[in-house]
C-alpha cells in the first residue's frame, strides 16, 4: 500500500492517517478513486511491457488495494479493472536436468559432486534443500539386516512437505 500512497503524494508519517487521507477522498469523489487505481495498475503494466518488471509481482500491487477496499466495502469492479493486465506464471521457471547435462555434471573430477548430483536428481530436491539437511534427517532403511535405501527427510524442521528416497512411506 505504500506504493500506492507514493503514488497519490500521501507522504504521512502515520499509515493510518494516509489511510484516513485516502478514505475521505474516496468518498467523495469515488470516480476520481476507481480511476486513479486504473491509472496505477496502468503505470505497472506499462513496467512489464518495458521488461522493468515480470507480470507474476503485478498482482502483489493489487492485492493490499483490494483488501483496503473490501475493508472499507468500496464496490470497486475489479473483473473490468484486471481486464487488461497480463497474467502472472504460478509456477517456477524450472526443469529436470538433460542427461548430457547430467552426464557433463558427472565427468567433474570432484569425487563429491557425485552424490550430491544422483541425490538431487533421484528425488528432485532443491539447491536450497542442503541448507536445512542434518544428519538426523538421513534414516537408513534395512531389509534382511543391510542397509538397501536411506529415507531423506527435506525441510523436515521447518514444516515444509517430506520428500523420501528409495522408500514410499503410507500415508
Amino acid at each position: 500500500m505504500g506504493y500506492f500512497f507514493e503514488y497519490l503524494n500521501i507522504h504521512h508519517v502515520d499509515l493510518e492517517e494516509s489511510f484516513d487521507i485516502l478514505t475521505q477522498k474516496a468518498r467523495v469523489d469515488f470516480n476520481w478513486f476507481i480511476n486513479t487505481i486504473f491509472k496505477y495498475l496502468q503505470g505497472h503494466r506499462g513496467r512489464v511491457d518495458r521488461k522493468e518488471i515480470s507480470s507474476a509481482p503485478l498482482r502483489n500491487y493489487v492485492k493490499p488495494i483490494r483488501l483496503y477496499c473490501e475493508q472499507m466495502e468500496f464496490p470497486i469492479p475489479w473483473k473490468k479493472i484486471m481486464r487488461g493486465m497480463p497474467k502472472g506464471r504460478r509456477y517456477a521457471n524450472d526443469r529436470a536436468p538433460s542427461l548430457e547435462e547430467i552426464k557433463k555434471l558427472l565427468a567433474y573430477p570432484d569425487r563429491r559432486i557425485r552424490p550430491i548430483l544422483y541425490t538431487m536428481t533421484s528425488s528432485g530436491i532443491r539447491l536450497s534443500a542442503w541448507d536445512y539437511l542434518k544428519w538426523k534427517h538421513i534414516v537408513p532403511i534395512s531389509r534382511y539386516d543391510q542397509i538397501v535405501a536411506a529415507r531423506i527427510s527435506v525441510y523436515a524442521d521447518e514444516g515444509f512437505a517430506v520428500k523420501s528416497l528409495g522408500y514410499q512411506q503410507g500415508p
